[in-house]
């Protein structure tokens, strides 16, 4: 593929993916991967040294991660209803109390819906169910794949033991892909004795790189199952302070629905209360946190790339990658660094 040079892109003729795990070169690296949160979640871990002992010792340590991580992700799901988000939805108060997970999750919802200037909203559930089970089978492209208009103002009380969840009647959260990132920068945290360690939660990846270790990023190719996009080469450097990165990826291709001759999918917009309207089929986003990565990849989707890729350059992101229905793929120039 040809670069084209621009003062603000570079453009590739030529989008979620899932990125795969590739060392470059090749490390000695422990992983542990499980089938989890709908998808596929991964502990990738470099052990101190190349001893027989120090793989052992990753290896129960990336099993451990995945096992909070599972525990975690448990309290977070929608689709149990004994979990903590299931019973904040079914509660019929408008004050209703949320544990501390919950909790920790919600907060970075209320600053991921900052960071994206509203984009970010996780209080679309009802949204998300009437763009996946449109009334009327769906075949008008208006009224019958969006939600009722409810208030969606909300809050929380944080007391010193407990906090509160305050909402309208009726409000429900959906936390998805805030839920993932946030669970993938957590589990990182706990990894932290090893020299380098990457937690791939379902696509929203959150990698720590000791200085020098280079590790390699292939983002799928949504047209094409068994090819890339691109690969991104991370370096970890303690000369410009740059050793962590979040690296996640939203896209209408994944989780979508035709119903009669109308296509959905489950990037809603809380502008309009339906899924979005948008030239953006798949957005890469490389950021400091992967729970900040999502958010912007997410948020880059919803907005279309020439408000993208304004709305990116007014954040501290190491990369975004754009592939648009017009087959162009934009590249904001802070990404050419990280070019395999």
């Amino acid at each position: 593929m040809s670069l084209v040079f621009a003062d603000q892109t570079v453009l590739v003729p030529g989008p979620s993916a899932t990125a795969t795990v590739e060392p470059a070169p090749e490390p000695a690296l422990v992983s542990v991967v499980t089938g989890m949160m709908g998808g596929t979640v991964g502990v990738h871990v470099r052990p101190v040294d190349d001893g027989v002992a120090a793989a052992a010792d990753a290896r129960r340590a990336a099993r451990s991660t995945l096992r909070r991580l599972g525990a975690w992700a448990d309290r977070l799901t929608r689709f149990t209803e004994t979990s903590d988000l299931a019973r904040l939805n079914a509660s019929a108060g408008v004050r209703a109390p949320v544990k501390p997970t919950l909790a920790a999750v919600l907060d970075w919802a209320r600053q991921a819906e900052g960071l994206s200037g509203g984009i970010v909203d996780v209080a679309l559930l009802d949204a998300r169910l009437a763009a996946e089970h449109p009334v009327g089978g769906g075949r008008s492209t208006t009224a019958t794949t969006a939600a009722p208009r409810l208030d969606r103002t909300w809050s929380m009380d944080r007391g010193s033991r407990v906090t509160f969840i305050r909402r309208p009647a009726g409000l429900r959260f959906d936390l998805d892909g805030v839920a993932k990132g946030w669970l993938a920068d957590r589990a990182l945290g706990l990894l932290g004795s090893f020299p380098s360690a990457v937690v791939d939660a379902d696509g929203d990846i959150a990698i720590r790189l000791g200085d020098g270790e280079s590790w390699r990023f292939g983002i799928a190719d949504p047209r094409s199952k068994d090819a890339d996009l691109l690969e991104l080469d991370l370096v970890g450097s303690d000369r410009d302070g740059v050793g962590a990165f979040g690296l996640a990826t939203s896209g209408t291709s994944v989780h979508r629905w035709v119903h009669g001759d109308h296509a959905t999918h489950h990037l809603i917009d809380p502008r309009i209360g339906r899924p979005a309207r948008t030239d953006i089929v798949q957005a890469t986003v490389l950021a400091g946190t992967a729970r900040e990565a999502e958010a912007l990849a997410k948020a880059a989707v919803i907005l279309g790339s020439e408000a993208a890729l304004v709305a990116l350059s007014g954040h501290d992101v190491h990369g975004a990658v754009l592939l648009t229905e017009r087959n162009e793929l934009l590249l904001t120039p802070s990404t050419t660094r990280w070019l395999a």
